[in-house]
């Protein structure tokens, strides 16, 4: 099941869609697009569960999975021609770069896999919020935070409910420019685009790697294993 970014039924959310500016819609398709590479996965990229459940079933121990994961996710990130074509796989509004959407794909499933390994339930909608802010390199506390929440395993749904809608807005508003800030400004395509003439791939590939690496630990801080529930009969 894929939740929708804005927990607001179909009608209210075409109206939302209608009110948001060129860069809200930027932001609130990647929202949408790195979601569905979480939940499904895209072209030859399994789904976030899926492929953390590989990786457990290959080394039987969630953090040595976890270890490989990251390792995987940061080559990946370092081979220009890899990340470039996973790009062609999800559809934004505006063009972007195919090698920097690769490496959001690239960086949502690793993220979605950690969460996934360390317990965290990703149909959760306060759960998936914070695996965005992760990918966008950002500390989902810290942000959250700001609108009075707190990200909790056994809360977070009850919590979302509370919420009034303006705050689910703003929080999957701020959540969408946060990635546009990182994937989809002009700053971020100088800084990963590959532009430096004769060494540009080395360099993009070394810094988009660089950044995946720092993803991976941010995801490791972000979700801590949680000891799974245990029904206590009375």
């Amino acid at each position: 099941m894929t939740c929708h970014p804005l927990n607001v039924n179909a009608d209210e959310a075409t109206a939302a869609a209608k009110q948001l500016s060129p860069l809200d819609k930027l932001g609130s398709a990647l929202v949408k697009q790195l979601m569905k590479v979480v939940d499904e996965g895209v072209g030859p990229i399994t789904s976030s569960r899926d492929y953390a459940e590989a990786r457990l079933a290959q080394f039987g121990d969630p953090e040595k999975a976890i270890k490989r994961i990251v390792a995987e996710t940061t080559a990946s990130s370092a081979m220009a021609g890899f990340a470039t074509g996973l790009g062609g796989f999800i559809t934004l509004p505006v063009t972007l770069p195919a090698n920097i959407t690769g490496q959001a794909i690239l960086n949502a499933r690793m993220v979605g896999a950690i969460a996934h390994l360390r317990g965290w339930d990703l149909q959760d909608e306060l759960v998936r919020n914070s695996v965005l802010i992760t990918i966008a390199g950002g500390t989902p506390n810290a942000v959250l935070a700001e609108f009075g929440v707190t990200v909790a395993r056994k809360s977070a749904e009850a919590a979302i409910k509370k919420l009034p809608i303006t705050i689910v807005r703003e929080i999957n508003k701020r959540v969408g420019f946060m990635l546009v800030a990182k994937y989809g400004t002009k700053r971020s395509v100088v800084t990963l685009s590959k532009l430096v003439p004769g060494i540009g791939g080395v360099v993009g590939g070394a810094v988009d790697a660089t950044f995946t690496r720092l993803v991976g630990r941010l995801a490791r801080k972000s979700f801590p294993a949680l000891a799974p529930a245990v029904d206590v009969a009375e």
